[in-house]
């Protein structure tokens, strides 16, 4: 473990080049003959992840691992919101990797667990939680192994399969991942009131209310409306009813919960463009709940396929953008005009859009491209 790594004088050097080109500095000689060029290279990108990612490592002493284990982490934000769902007594993160989810989600638990076949990163993760002040039990093995001859039962366990192949390839179905979900789900249920699973935001939610048993309760949780993950809790017990949840963090925007299957018994009005349009947050349209969304807050939809919505007059918790609009003739649009272009269920991308009415991208207004049931028509803000 890079114990090296904490000297002052090569952690000054780490702090006085975090702005500096890094592959400049990755052709010169390292001015420390203990540690590598590389290895300050990788300590300089930690720190510059750590500070978009999980400001909370920022501090003196902390040892980041290479570039794919960050990137595979957990954002701080995600990580903090998981948290606040889950207490107990004993947790256990069984693919610890560089902790992130472990560290805040077992902050409401007494005795806490990390499992991770990987030496090196396990070591430098006992490092730093010790560093912060935290204590756990680090065990070095294979998750596969360490459930062959675990005798203990825990109130959570926590699991981030690696979503890529032996090719390094992106995958997403419980069956490619490591370990494999549905291999070792009958296990984990047996041995925990509840298991946790972080998934792909690519996932789809009917597959898994297919393949995997007693799932109580589904989050898909947007950071700032960009889907980060899809999180599934497992029930030791089969429940009744499927609790889903869409967050959309630091938004200000209201959870959207409902129940699963809702949707299908969920009917949609429709209409021609009203005074406000309505355009869920990513998380919602994750979910699918194009009917049920409408039926909740009183909204029409303009088509089937358009997934936007309408009223003439503002429904102020609505989940997601509320625009003040007007339908405008194509002939209307004059060139150089800034936008924030929206085109769904029309034949042209927004680039196709900007180039054939020659606008500029950005500023504060909108124009929307979509459809009505009576045809194409373009919305623009007022």
């Amino acid at each position: 473990m890079g114990s090296k790594l904490l000297n002052k004088d090569i952690q000054n050097y780490i702090n006085a080049n975090l702005n500096t080109d890094l592959h400049a500095l990755l052709l010169k000689k390292s001015p420390f003959p203990e540690v590598s060029m590389q290895e300050i290279v990788q300590q300089i990108k930690g720190k510059q992840v750590a500070e978009r990612k999980f400001p909370f490592l920022l501090k003196e002493g902390i040892i980041f691992p290479p570039q794919l284990n960050l990137e595979q982490s957990s954002s701080e934000k995600t990580a903090l919101y998981k948290s606040k769902i889950l207490k107990g007594n004993t947790f256990i993160d069984l693919t610890s990797g560089f902790g992130i989810d472990a560290y805040y989600l077992s902050q409401n638990f007494d005795h806490i667990t990390l499992v991770e076949q990987n030496t090196e990163l396990l070591e430098i993760v006992e490092h730093n939680w010790n560093t912060l002040g935290r204590q756990a039990r680090f065990i070095n093995k294979k998750l596969e192994d360490f459930l062959e001859q675990n005798q203990e039962h825990f109130d959570v366990i926590y699991l981030d399969p690696a979503r890529r192949d032996q090719q390094k390839n992106k995958v997403f179905l419980l069956e490619d991942l490591s370990p494999d979900i549905l291999e070792i789900q009958d296990t984990l249920r047996s041995i925990s009131h509840q298991v946790v699973i972080k998934l792909s935001p690519l996932i789809d939610l009917k597959y898994l209310v297919s393949v995997l048993s007693g799932i109580s309760r589904i989050e898909i949780i947007a950071l700032k409306n960009d889907v980060k993950e899809v999180v599934i809790f497992l029930s030791s017990e089969n429940p009744d009813e499927i609790i889903c949840n869409c967050v959309n963090l630091e938004s200000g925007e209201s959870a959207f919960t409902f129940k699963f299957g809702e949707e299908e018994r969920a009917e949609s009005e429709y209409s021609e463009p009203e005074k406000y349009i309505y355009i869920p947050n990513n998380a919602i349209l994750k979910a699918g709940v194009f009917n049920l969304i409408s039926q909740q807050f009183g909204l029409k939809k303009l088509h089937p396929n358009s997934h936007f919505y309408t009223s003439s007059e503002k429904k102020e918790d609505f989940p997601g953008r509320i625009l003040e609009m007007e339908s405008i003739d194509s002939k209307n649009i004059k060139k150089k005009e800034q936008f924030n272009i929206i085109s769904k269920n029309y034949p042209l991308k927004p680039e196709e859009i900007k180039k054939k009415y020659g606008l500029k991208d950005g500023g504060d207004h909108y124009l929307i491209f979509t459809q009505s049931k009576k045809g194409k028509i373009i919305l623009k803000s007022v």
